[in-house]
């Protein structure tokens, strides 16, 4: 990532050194020949670090860098000193600097410094900017998150919202798909009705069909009273059955024609009730796959899969991480003023959340309740979040023998996608905008195999023709065939 510094030196071929070291490393150099003229570029061009030296003549580097720290509060500030002791680090950390480095300055020693500073300061400004937002009423069923894909999110709930089409809402768990469900009906003709979830893996399966449409007095022991299902009880509003893929089957052959006929059946009634509700479902399972198992019923699938949201997992959603950090930030600690350090918001960045939104809620609310100060430190984070070296890939800036070609990162990020799909070979080539011939033929060539908890149909089903291997000859002695005739002789002229 290239960054936009600001080099301050009275020594103009020390500048134009410096500029020109940082353009080799790739960021944009502009250069101020004192104190003075470097408070003025601040305040009028947009700036993300400051590289200054410490001796000039009028105000030397600490001092601006005090100046910086009142005029741009975490502008981080990088003191380029000749003196390497401890007392000149000392001197430039107390006047606010983020680091210094001692002359000569070599581009090995310069592109970490400036990496890590530049990264520290757009960091604060992230946190600054979210911490605002976060302070702002958002409106009930916000979806949170300005990434790319939850913007298609948001776009695809406020078309669908309005009309009356059976939604199915696909996502990992803790993804938010509740969350989503409440937005489409608050975004509906129906938000001024009741909203109703049921989650289908909670229900013993033997009460499953009761709670869903109701039962007549005397249907079963205990039934002391007649009682409305879910169906009917949320009449003129939404009902979301989350978790849809856990239903048993018996039960969806019943849930099909209450779909199709907008009417149910109270158990041990012979009466048929209306309903008027929207429904909508969830699930973080695979229904396609559950259909080719013949674990779920296809002709359910298509009726409650007229258009499909489908939410991406914490960890692809960038910067979504800490705007929702901050969101919950408000929530929890109405009655205080937190915020993220720098440092723990890195390391919120850093991880690969494999719990999603829920695993952050959790963290967040962790972190809340030990914050000693008003910020949230990295030493208030989880244990497996100060201590997580894994999950997304790193090109250090600091050591070139940790760069990788384009063909180790395609190989981990696919063998990552299918650890992600648990070895489903058909939504991974999906996932990465490929057929399924083009990833056997990667997959084979590296030799990759990645193994599954449990083998899918995706899995069982035939390679592609090019790509089946042939049978393994048999080590008994096969039969000698009789030799082909040969061509009889030509005769004689």
């Amino acid at each position: 990532m290239g960054y936009k510094v600001l080099v301050v030196d009275d020594d103009d071929p020390a500048c134009e050194l410096l500029e020109m070291a940082l353009r080799r490393l790739g960021h944009t150099a502009t250069t101020a020949t004192s104190a003075e003229e470097a408070i003025r570029t601040l305040q009028e061009a947009d700036v993300d670090l400051v590289l200054t030296d410490i001796k000039m003549a009028a105000m030397d580097g600490l001092e601006l860098c005090r100046r910086v720290n009142e005029l741009s509060p975490g502008m981080p500030v990088i003191v380029v000193t000749g003196d390497s002791s401890m007392e000149a680090a000392v001197g430039a950390l107390r006047a606010g600097a983020y680091d210094f480095i001692a002359k000569p300055i070599d581009d090995k020693l310069l592109a970490p410094c400036v990496a890590r500073a530049g990264q520290a300061g757009f960091l604060q400004k992230e946190v600054r900017r979210l911490r605002a937002e976060a302070g702002n009423v958002r409106p009930a069923g916000e979806v949170l998150g300005s990434s790319p894909a939850m913007k298609k999110v948001q776009e695809l709930i406020a078309r669908v919202a309005p009309t009356e089409a059976s939604v199915l809402i696909f996502g990992e768990t803790g993804t938010g798909k509740e969350l989503v469900a409440r937005a489409i009906h608050e975004r509906s003709l129906r938000n001024k009705g009741p909203f109703v979830a049921l989650n289908c893996a909670a229900v013993p399966a033997t009460l499953i069909e009761s709670e869903l449409f109701g039962h007549a007095r005397g249907a079963f022991t205990d039934a002391k009273n007649a009682r409305e299902g879910l169906f009917v009880q949320a009449n003129g509003g939404t009902l979301l059955l989350d978790e849809i893929g856990e239903m048993p089957i018996d039960v969806q052959a019943k849930l099909l024609r209450a779909l199709q006929e907008k009417r149910v059946r109270p158990l041990g009634s012979n009466m048929e009730v209306p309903y008027n509700a929207r429904i909508l479902t969830a699930t973080n399972r695979d229904l396609e796959a559950e259909v080719r198992e013949k674990r779920f019923r296809e002709d359910l699938y298509y009726r409650i899969n007229v258009v499909r949201v489908d939410l991406p997992a914490l960890r692809d959603r960038g910067s979504d991480v800490l705007g929702i950090a901050h969101h919950l930030l408000a929530r929890l600690a109405a009655d205080r003023s937190l915020s993220l350090s720098p440092q723990a918001a890195e390391r919120l960045m850093a991880y690969d959340w494999p719990g999603n939104v829920r695993e952050l809620e959790n963290c967040m609310e962790r972190a809340v309740a030990l914050a000693r100060f008003d910020q949230i430190t990295v030493e208030d984070l989880p244990e497996k979040l100060r201590n997580d070296r894994s999950g997304k890939v790193v090109v250090s800036a600091e050591d070139s023998s940790e760069l990788l070609t384009i063909d180790e990162l395609e190989n981990r990020y696919i063998e990552r996608v299918l650890k992600m799909l648990n070895g489903n070979k058909s939504r991974a080539a999906q996932v990465l905008g490929l057929d399924r011939r083009t990833l056997y033929r990667k997959l084979e060539r590296r030799g990759m195999h990645i193994p599954t908890h449990a083998q899918n149909s995706a899995e069982r089903a035939q390679p592609p023709a090019d790509q089946q291997t042939p049978p393994p000859q048999s080590s008994q002695p096969q039969p000698q065939q009789p030799a082909a005739a040969a061509p009889a002789p030509a005769a004689p002229a």
